[in-house]
């Protein structure tokens, strides 16, 4: 235990030296708690530290009076809602526009003026401080983060630490204790801007709403690149979040709230949008300088990385941009669903940008919605409106003004070329320019950037003409290493599809799609070719084929995922081909359907008009329609898993639960790319999308690839054989590890045969050596994940009943063997273990390993005599080994809290019996006789109390002085009783907030102890060991939860919360 603590102290000690060098002032918390030697608070529930506040108000806001500061200071530490998140929204608000006070003017009139919380424009002007040890109380419950960050006085980050060499516990631990502090000491988290955990090895940071899979690492320190594995996690975070002017610049710039009608999301940039907005505003006031050339340049970022959010990031930087002068942003995509989504983002994130944007409804609107204004405003609008109205015309100006920044959100497609076409009709021959050409004739003054998911081309000489050379790049493989991406796979199904020769289509790598957003032109030129290829890939036999496949295909990969909820996108070719295979899909799963738009776990997502087929119309949504769909498909609790789509929803659509991709439409360059990329979402235990080729891409694939890193190469398009390979290895590591154990009963067996050799193996498994046993569950792992990767493949297929056994022995043995499970609650690992051994057997019905041992349930609290009598007949001694060192852990664990000396003996009994189970050095029957013995003598301890007369702190106190046997002779049992029960009364009228980690608290606690000991004549050279015991049995006492009346300022807020709450009512 001290070995632990001692090394969380360490990375405490750690994060303060590295704040230090940063000129934080460090402090540590109990000095200035409220009875400590500087003390800054009056109560235990304050937590902003009022006199740095209004001091730092006064500072930043010297021309204030001080009954405004005074207001300022009472609007900020007196929050107005009920909800925490609401009053955290309401404080960032505080940070990035300042506090409204009303100031009474000479005329007697009050005018309003802002009052500022920071000072970014002198950083120094500031005070940091961060506090170690910083003890909250509120509503009876003490809590004590490791380390707040603080600015001006107000708490605006919380850190949480773990041990590194603590295996039990890891950052996860330190979520989930963030987790409880927010729902114990909710008022530290009003201020929150941002919360930091680490383990000493990781280190992430995330917000208030972040789930644990969005806290992200910070890999860099100055931005430049990405820091060595060599610096720690939480120096590089540290350092990268927390040099002074960049934490200001993150909590006022790079932190917004989101809401979607129904949750309220609160999001922190992360490294890489941080970083590329901040070089984007610096090549943007480059670029618009009166020598500038306009060109701002080219962000990549892959997609899944949050484009449309550093989009959101960088606007909000510009709208306040001193240098820039509030410009008029525009903000250019080159399709209406890709324009209503980003519109979508932007609308969401109103707040940070300061304004409302607004979305041009055609060129004319365009135009007034450029020349209304002078400055400010943020426009949508897409590239088509450019083009002149009557062909063949010189695009007339929209505006000349110069402060206008245009953004183009996938800057490389080909609509933004500047080349010319000679466009024949029959009343002669037009010119036709690219839309680049339109966009610079329209905005001639305007500076141009261009975000991208895909790389530029290198041929690509328009997209530099008109937006310059890359700002940043986040690629593939980077993302994938952050987590904020996962990696793709590859698998052709072609030849499993047994198609005659003249039924496969051929598509060539020079083959291009048309999409019905193309201009006519074009259209007609590919048409011929386009068509005969539908008609083969239409083909009625063909469909019904493929059909046939993703059905079965999907069911094994949902069996194979370790995870619910999970989705996946079929493209089909047109819309004819859509319908068709949504018919034959539903003709082989009728459940599938539903004529209801609320139901039905498959859809085709597709636009059209009336004077399409008559038969195609109940498949063609309205927007209202389609919007539906996507919060049913973005809902992984909605049964909405399937959806058929020819070019809806293959760009910007993001469902982090989708999994697999079904393409069966030619496809080549960014559109490929971006399609795929809508399965490299990170979500729970995704080890990577798959994309599922049906037409012959792989070339195509390849093509797009060239352009991309060689790293990136390595994440994207990986061939599920990879998986396979990765899969029979493991395989066989598994094999050679069970090497003479027989559980060929589990493959020809009956269902309790097959449960009966689960159990066998567990069993057999528990009597290997601890690593062993710890590398089976390890391999297991990482069977299962390579198995969910390439779960269609033949290998894959071959090994599938005996993957679900190794996958069910491992669950039973971690429900079985974990001391404390901190990734997965007993429920979760029995839900699990049912549905992994119903897969295997081809049964419901729900399975309890200890039943299927011949045990009823134990209740871990109560070793009775009649389940000892149990364990002892069991025929599996290994697993009866083993059920007993875990409960008899569980037992010494609850029972060290109230008695540190009978628990250490009995600890110490434990571990020499396992480490004599471990060596072989006795028989396992002699093992579990003993462990056994040892639950009696367990449960007699506890029992011990009645019988003495002493209640259980007095009894602790008891043994811990009779751990002398030379004190217990000389004093008698009477004596030391009544010692027992005077150091419980003195003890605890001793304890106060923070008590054992305050010096001077625990120096008079341990005089009080001594004087005692001496009253009644304790033997001198036994005093000092005995005062250390009962030291330490006094923290044990008080580690569970100590519960302090309500402070009246705590009573005072919880009634004002409850008559604010009656309004809600």
């Amino acid at each position: 235990m001290a070995k632990n603590s001692f090394c969380e102290s360490h990375l405490e000690e750690a994060t303060l030296e590295w704040f230090e060098e940063l000129g934080y002032e460090v402090v540590f918390a109990p000095d200035i708690a409220p009875e400590g030697e500087y003390a800054e608070r009056e109560d235990y529930s304050d937590v902003i530290l009022s006199d740095r506040l209004r001091d730092a108000l006064s500072r930043i806001n010297p021309k204030m009076s001080s009954e405004s500061i005074e207001e300022a200071f009472r609007q900020i530490s007196i929050p107005q809602s009920p909800s925490l998140l609401m009053n955290n929204k309401a404080f960032q608000k505080m940070v990035t526009d300042g506090i409204d006070v009303q100031v009474k003017q000479k005329d007697a009139i009050y005018k309003t003026e802002k009052i500022y919380v920071f000072d970014f424009e002198k950083p120094l002007n500031n005070e940091f401080m961060v506090a170690n040890q910083f003890t909250i109380v509120e509503h009876g419950k003490e809590k004590r983060p490791d380390a707040i960050v603080f600015v001006n006085g107000i708490p605006l980050v919380v850190i949480e630490l773990k041990s590194a060499s603590d295996e039990n516990v890891d950052i996860t631990d330190a979520y989930n204790q963030l987790q409880t502090y927010k729902m114990t000491i909710p008022s530290l988290f009003t201020y929150n801007s941002f919360m930091v955990t680490s383990d000493g090895i990781n280190a992430r940071a995330g917000t208030l709403t972040s789930e644990e899979d969005r806290f992200m690492a910070w890999r860099t320190i100055e931005g430049d690149d990405v820091a060595p594995v060599s610096i720690p996690q939480l120096e590089v975070l540290i350092k990268g979040m927390f040099e002074r002017n960049r934490f200001l610049d993150i909590i006022k710039q790079f932190v917004l709230f989101q809401s979607d009608g129904k949750d309220t999301f609160k999001i922190l940039a992360g490294y890489h949008q941080y970083h590329a907005v901040n070089k984007a505003v610096e090549s943007t006031e480059r670029a618009t300088m009166q020598s500038g050339d306009r060109r701002i340049g080219v962000v990549w970022h892959t997609q899944g990385s949050g484009k449309s959010l550093t989009m959101v990031f960088y606007a909000a930087k510009l709208v306040i941009s001193s240098e820039l002068g509030n410009p008029t942003i525009v903000i250019i995509t080159d399709r209406n669903d890709l324009d209503d989504q980003l519109f979508g983002t932007f609308l969401k994130s109103k707040d940070i940008l300061r304004t409302t944007p607004v979305q041009a409804t055609d060129r004319t609107n365009l135009r007034v919605l450029l020349n209304n204004r002078t400055s400010g405003g943020i426009i949508f609008t897409t590239i088509q409106k450019f083009s002149p109205d009557d062909k063949g015309d010189a695009a007339p100006v929209l505006t000349d003004r110069k402060n206008i920044i245009v953004m183009a959100d996938e800057a490389h497609r080909s609509q933004y070329g500047f080349g010319a076409d000679i466009v024949k009709s029959d009343s002669g021959a037009d010119v036709k320019y690219g839309y680049a050409k339109y966009m610079r004739d329209s905005l001639p003054n305007a500076s141009y950037i261009g975000f991208t998911g895909t790389p530029v081309e290198l041929a690509d000489k328009n997209t530099r003409a008109v937006f310059g050379d890359y700002i940043d790049v986040y690629d593939m493989a980077r993302a994938v290493v952050d987590g904020t991406t996962v990696r793709i796979f590859y698998e052709s199904r072609i030849a499993k599809l047994e198609l005659p020769e003249e039924m496969k289509p051929i598509v060539d790598t020079e083959y291009d799609e048309i999409t019905e957003y193309q201009e006519v032109g074009q259209k007609e030129k590919l048409k011929s070719k386009w068509a005969r290829l539908e008609a083969i890939v239409g083909s009625n036999q063909r469909v019904k084929l493929i059909a046939k496949d993703i059905v079965e295909h999907f069911e094994k990969r949902e069996r194979a995922q370790e995870f619910e909820g999970g989705k996946a996108m079929i493209v089909a070719m047109s819309r004819r081909i859509a319908i068709d295979l949504y018919k034959e899909i539903v003709a082989l799963r009728p459940n599938w359907h539903s004529d209801e738009l609320m139901s039905g776990k498959i859809k085709v997502v597709m636009t059209g008009s009336s004077s399409d087929p008559v038969e195609w119309q109940p498949f063609i949504g309205t927007k209202a329609n389609r919007e539906t769909l996507a919060k049913r498909m973005k809902d992984k609790k909605d049964e909405l898993q399937l959806v058929i789509v020819r070019d809806m929803w293959l760009t910007g659509f993001d469902v982090p639960s989708m999994h697999t991709m079904y393409i069966d439409k030619p496809m080549r360059g960014h559109n490929l790319m971006q399609a795929i990329a809508r399965v490299n979402r990170v979500f729970k235990e995704k080890q990577g999308g798959l994309v599922v080729d049906y037409i012959g891409i792989a070339e195509n694939l390849k093509e797009a690839l060239s352009q991309y890193t060689e790293s990136d190469k390595e994440t994207t398009g990986v061939d599920t054989e990879v998986a396979s390979i990765v899969l029979l290895e493991k395989h066989d590591l598994i094999k050679e590890l069970l090497h003479g154990h027989d559980y060929s009963k589990f493959f020809t067996g009956k269902s309790s045969e097959k449960m009966k050799a689960i159990v066998e193996t567990m069993d057999y498994i528990i009597g290997l050596r601890e690593d062993r046993k710890n590398d089976y569950i390890k391999l297991v792992t990482e069977l299962a994940r390579a198995y969910s990767l390439c779960a269609t493949t033949d290998i894959a297929e071959r090994l599938n009943i005996e993957i679900g056994f190794h996958k069910a022995v491992k669950a039973s043995l971690i429900k079985m063997i974990s001391d404390d499970n901190k990734k997965k609650t007993t429920s979760q690992l029995d839900n699990e273990l049912n549905q992994l051994i119903s897969r295997s057997i081809s049964s419901n019905e729900v399975v309890d390993i200890l039943a299927s041992v011949g045990l009823n349930k134990p209740n871990i609290a109560i070793l009775s005599d009649e389940f000892l009598e149990e364990v002892k007949g069991m025929k599996q001694k290994n697993l009866a080994v083993e059920l007993l060192n875990r409960l008899l852990k569980g037992s010494i664990k609850s029972f060290s809290r109230r008695n540190l000396v009978q628990s250490k003996k009995f600890s110490e009994l434990l571990e020499a019996a396992i480490i004599k189970y471990q060596n072989r050095s006795i028989e396992t029957t002699q093992v579990i006789m003993e462990l056994i013995e040892l639950a009696k003598k367990i449960t007699e301890a506890e029992n011990r109390g009645e019988s003495t007369g002493l209640t259980p702190d007095e009894l602790a106190f008891y043994d811990a002085l009779s751990d002398n046997e030379s004190a217990k002779e000389i004093m008698g049992e009477d004596i030391l009783k009544q010692i027992a029960r005077d150091l419980t009364v003195s003890i605890k009228n001793s304890i106060s907030v923070d008590w054992s980690i305050r010096e001077s608290v625990q120096a008079k606690m341990k005089m009080t102890i001594k004087r005692l000991l001496k009253k009644y004549g304790y033997p001198p050279d036994k005093t000092m060991k005995a005062v250390d015991i009962v030291m330490e049995q006094t923290k044990l006492m008080c580690s569970n939860e100590v519960i302090y009346a309500p402070s009246s300022k705590d009573k005072s807020y919880t009634d004002r919360v409850a008559e604010e709450s009656k309004d809600y009512l």
